[in-house]
């Protein structure tokens, strides 16, 4: 979903963010040459909340690490001396408009630097440059020029080639990448005339007007399904196969099931355990035991594929799987963190076979009440694998009323009483978990979330939308338990230990306002009276709207209201989840994070010493980093693929949700399907209309005809571009 306002005005950062850093700095540059702890820091600048106190912490580390302040001991900080005539100068993040302009944005500024394309000194989306400030004249905005570029935020580019007599041009697919790249005769390669490529910059010299760069793979024809897939891997800088050396190596991995190893773990393959996946899951690195103790209580086992067993550091597999940090799962296809030997089959806990696990186990009573736990290594055979439709039955049609089968993949299954009990009971105790979860101010966001099925030529027939249902969220509670207890666990042992925490900051305050001007449109609103009654009308408005025309418009705002969740050593507890510690312990197969938690938890259930933060600080950065762009790769395959089941729909009215308004025209978003797409302003007859800002709204200037965000409109398809993921509607009219 795209931008509901225009970027002509920048929104101003969080003024309690800003005055914390500012406050930061007031305390470090009156005395430059002592260090100070947060609390020092807090005490002297006023902060005595605890989400304040949280806000801090978080801005130390991250001025730290722009290196903005020293860290001169564990948690002590000091300024950086500066030189009195750099004042003016600012390190900051290019954030290129559509129109080739820029915003700098620099820490610590309480606004964005504006620079005109022509002071752009070659830098490009998402470099770290150095950047002049001019003197604010009063009422105008930050302008600046930039002096240097620092860092490239990437030298790879996706683009089209256009074949010259001697030479080429590769016009980069990006929109925010303004210039063709140069390519000489003898960096051309096997490319040939219009083929999608990938080329890299090799530099720019300051006489010429376009970089130069070498052709390095070559993805194919525009168009075609494989190189547009390929091509959002690689606009992303993420791969698409393996190293045959990683691959080679991963293949004589030895993975059988060895009896001295199984002495030194905890036996569990006895006990009642299965998987409840998605019904078309490859890899399955969670279970479930479940056995009823003698006092009446249940222990519950969260027995998470011990992918550290056989991922060692220091190895081509390890560092293959910490430079990918994350699987990406397109729409069609999932990209691996891990080879398929280990992914799908030595990882994989399969039904009625013996695997080694990394197990968190949790005594808990009738009330949900944690009694004890257990975290260790151990072994399991699991008994039987569902799909979270097949579990789903089973508690649907609870209570003595299940049937003597159910299908299973297409087949008639006996249901034992043991596996029906467990599955109720689970269920129970996830619910009331939940409830415990919501009354402390978690957020429940149940986003609806785009499918498609697809023909054998990977040709979307349909779209469809997953659903959470009590059986998905059985499978979230128990991990999210394992999760919390694990960083609990470690978070709260003296002196500190370095550990890998999942946090999730609170939201923006500017941005909750601006959201709540929104849904006010639809009759709903927010109350920010104190921290727990904006979680609780959060959930409200999230429940009102669910079946209702506004719902994945007001989700997708929503969320995008919240902070972003990442991985670092520094905990400041996890918002949308209302938990003081969280990790990510349970998905080790497909999240290098959890990989770290494993062994980070092994060495300290071993009494070793806890090693630098540093270095993991580091590791965290680089994986949120992967993380994020894992998901944007993942959100373009979902705009490609609606993109190419619309061009099929081209004759066919639709019945859309106003979901943008910008000054170039209006984002409509289907109802029935979700796929959005332009209708642009300068193709809308019977007016000349203008973009009003404030109403989130276009005006026609004669007949004062108004369409607004949320409004319903019907379309048809104009034109469909799948090398440019742009889709455009014409405009029929309101839909009465």
């Amino acid at each position: 979903m795209n931008t509901y306002m225009s970027k002509k005005k920048r929104k101003s950062k969080n003024h309690r963010k800003n005055e914390i850093t500012k406050g930061i700095f007031t305390v470090l540059e009156k005395e430059p040459n002592k260090a100070f702890n947060y609390k020092q820091i807090a005490s002297k600048i006023g902060v005595t909340e605890a989400h304040d106190r949280n806000q801090l912490i978080k801005r130390l580390v991250q001025l730290k690490e722009k290196k903005r302040i020293i860290e001169e001991s564990r948690g002590s900080y000091k300024a950086v001396t500066v030189p009195k005539n750099t004042k003016m100068y600012h390190t900051g993040t290019v954030d290129i408009t559509g129109r080739g302009n820029a915003y700098i944005v620099v820490e610590g500024l309480e606004d964005d630097v504006f620079v005109p394309f022509n002071k752009l000194k070659k830098a490009f989306h998402r470099d770290t440059v150095e950047v002049y400030v001019y003197p604010r004249r009063k009422g105008k905005k930050l302008e600046g020029e930039i002096t240097k570029v620092l860092e490239r935020k990437k030298d790879s580019f996706v683009g089209i080639v256009d074949m010259q007599k001697n030479f080429a041009f590769v016009r980069p697919s990006d929109f925010r990448m303004y210039t063709d790249i140069f390519v000489s005769k003898d960096k051309i390669g096997k490319a040939k005339d219009g083929e999608k490529v990938i080329v890299a910059l090799t530099e720019w010299p300051d006489n010429a007007d376009s970089p130069f760069g070498t052709i390095t793979e070559i993805l194919g024809k525009p168009g075609e399904h494989d190189t547009e897939i390929h091509s959002i891997l690689a606009e992303y800088g993420l791969p698409y196969s393996f190293p045959e050396e990683v691959e080679r190596y991963a293949n004589q991995l030895d993975t059988s099931i060895k009896k001295e190893e199984i002495a030194r773990r905890r036996d569990m393959r006895e006990v009642l355990t299965f998987t409840i996946d998605p019904k078309d899951a490859k890899d399955f690195d969670d279970a479930l035991s479940f056995e009823v103790l003698e006092n009446g209580n249940y222990e519950i086992g969260i027995h998470i594929a011990d992918v550290s067993h056989y991922l060692q550091t220091d190895t081509l597999l390890d560092d293959e799987a910490f430079n990918r940090a994350t699987s990406v799962y397109l729409v069609d296809r999932v990209v691996p963190m891990l080879p398929e030997v280990l992914s799908n089959n030595a990882c994989s806990l399969r039904p009625n076979e013996e695997k080694y696990t990394f197990s968190a186990v949790f005594e808990i009573d009738h009330k949900a009440v944690i009694k004890n736990q257990w975290f260790g290594r151990t072994v399991i055979n699991s008994n039987e694998r569902f799909a979270y439709e097949e579990a789903q039955a089973i508690i649907e049609t609870g209570n003595g009323l299940i049937p003597e089968e159910i299908s299973i993949r297409g087949q008639a299954y006996k249901v034992s009483d043991e596996v029906v009990d467990a599955t109720l009971t689970m269920d129970r105790l996830a619910k009331v978990m939940r409830g415990h979860r919501m009354q402390k101010g978690a957020i429940s966001f149940d986003s609806i979330e785009v499918r498609f099925h697809l023909n054998e030529q990977n040709e979307p027939e349909s779209v469809y939308f997953k659903e959470s249902k009590d059986a998905n969220k059985l499978i979230e509670e128990f991990m999210l338990l394992a999760n919390r207890k694990v960083a609990e666990f470690i978070g709260k042992q003296k002196p500190k230990k370095t550990f890998v925490y999942r946090i999730h900051d609170e939201p923006d305050e500017d941005k909750l306002q601006a959201l709540n001007g929104i849904i006010s449109k639809f009759g709903h609103r927010l109350d920010f009276k104190d921290k727990k009654s904006i979680s609780s009308s959060l959930n409200q408005l999230l429940e009102n709207v669910k079946g209702q025309k506004e719902q994945n418009l007001v989700d997708t705002l929503a969320v995008r209201s919240m902070s972003k969740a990442i991985y670092t050593t520094e905990n400041i507890g996890h918002y949308g989840l209302a938990f003081d510690y969280y990790s990510h312990f349970t998905s080790p197969i497909r999240r290098y994070p959890d990989v770290m938690v494993h062994r980070l938890l092994q060495h300290y259930l071993e009494d070793g010493a806890s090693p630098k933060a540093e270095v993991y600080e580091q590791k965290c950065k680089h994986s949120s980093d992967m993380e994020n762009l894992a998901a944007n790769a993942e959100r373009d395959s979902i705009k490609y693929m609606q993109i190419k089941f619309m061009e099929d729909h081209q004759d066919q009215e639709f019945v859309g949700v106003i979901s943008g308004v910008t000054e170039w025209g209006m984002y409509v978003e289907i109802i029935e399907n979700k796929c959005e797409g332009m209708v642009r302003i300068r193709d809308i007859k019977g007016d000349y209309y203008i973009f009003d800002e404030k109403q989130y709204a276009i005006i026609g200037e004669r007949t004062k005809k108004t369409y607004t965000l949320g409004d319903e409109v019907v379309v048809m398809v104009k034109n469909t571009d799948l090398v440019k993921r742009h889709l455009d509607f014409s405009l029929i009219g309101k839909h009465e």
